[in-house]
């Protein structure tokens, strides 16, 4: 038995030192230990913890509170593009025959920052599903949300601790800057019902996390081609999540907007539109719509088209004035 757990204490303590000292002593860089506690909390309160807090309680209005952060992750995803360009050599990277990249010392601490400001903002996106869950729209918390913000964590983590390399950098611009359009769009969205409007390319959001995946799929592909000085665990683990994720958000994509094309106007059918429309797009806001309403005209009696809006607070669709 002490043979085993000092194996168990060699390993845990392996595990504790990553490629750079500096890195080690960061927030919560030292071991695993702290992001699985995160992670871990994360899974208990939405799956457990809070749905048995708000049960008894009204859904909490949160409109100017995910108005701001929707607002921050916009700029802290520009500044991460920013950065992360300015400080790699991500051109270098893609286009060397080796991806053999000489750094400095300095060099690297700025890169391997970078890359923890990225994975902080994960640890932060985790709010997106707490926002959710706070306002008692448990329908939203899917195996694919729940999975995509669990996955990015613990992977980001990893590749800052046991792998950093401008491979990594090419991933972050794609994903950052596709949270810029994606938090714009909820910003926008949890603003109220008077902006969607300005929505009407709410359906594109599913169809740009669709194209990134296949970017980054294509480059690791490529990656790996090319024998780049990149671990081959790491790239087998980037190429198969990708793969995961292109088949969840595709099969997502099309029950949600291939299956609602015939949808009649009737008030339970327009209930799963809604429904249906704001699980594709992660639910942080309200969606522009068609349904028909009856309304009876005072010179013609006849069915009016009429748009309509999902509350944020209770998730219903509600009528706008005819026009």
């Amino acid at each position: 038995m002490t043979t085993y757990m000092k194996i168990f204490e060699e390993r845990i303590s392996g595990l504790s030192k990553g490629v750079d000292e500096t890195v080690d002593s960061w927030f919560l860089m030292s071991s695993p230990a702290p992001v699985f506690g995160v992670v871990l909390l994360y899974l208990a309160f939405i799956l457990k913890i809070g749905p048995e807090f708000m049960k008894n309680r009204k859904p909490m209005d949160l409109k100017r509170i995910m108005v701001f952060y929707n607002a921050f992750q916009v700029c802290y995803s520009i500044w991460m593009c920013r950065t992360s360009i300015q400080e790699s050599n991500v051109i270098s990277s893609i286009f060397s025959k080796k991806c053999e990249i000489n750094r400095t010392r300095e060099q690297n601490l700025a890169l391997y920052s970078g890359a923890w400001f990225y994975f902080f903002s994960k640890i932060i996106d985790l709010l997106d599903t707490t926002f959710f869950v706070l306002r008692k729209k448990n329908n939203q918390v899917s195996f694919l949300h729940v999975y995509h913000h669990t996955i990015t964590v613990l992977f980001s983590w990893g590749y800052l601790k046991y792998a950093p390399g401008e491979q990594g950098v090419i991933i972050g611009i794609l994903n950052s800057g596709v949270h810029i359009m994606m938090y714009f769009y909820y910003m926008v969205a949890a603003m109220g019902p008077q902006y969607q409007k300005y929505l009407w390319w709410k359906k594109y959001m599913t169809s740009i996390q669709l194209i990134q995946f296949v970017l980054i799929l294509g480059y690791m592909l490529a990656v790996g081609a090319k024998g780049c000085n990149m671990p081959k665990t790491l790239t087998f683990f980037f190429v198969g999540n990708t793969v995961i994720f292109l088949y969840l958000f595709g099969n997502f994509y099309r029950k949600t907007y291939n299956k609602n094309k015939g949808i009649d106007g009737s008030s339970r059918t327009g209930s799963s539109l809604a429904q249906s429309a704001l699980r594709a797009a992660g639910g942080m806001g309200c969606m522009p719509t068609q349904t028909q309403i009856t309304s009876q005209s005072q010179s013609q009696g006849q069915v009016q088209p009429a748009k309509a809006y999902i509350d944020l607070n209770n998730n219903s669709v509600k009528p706008l004035k005819v026009e």
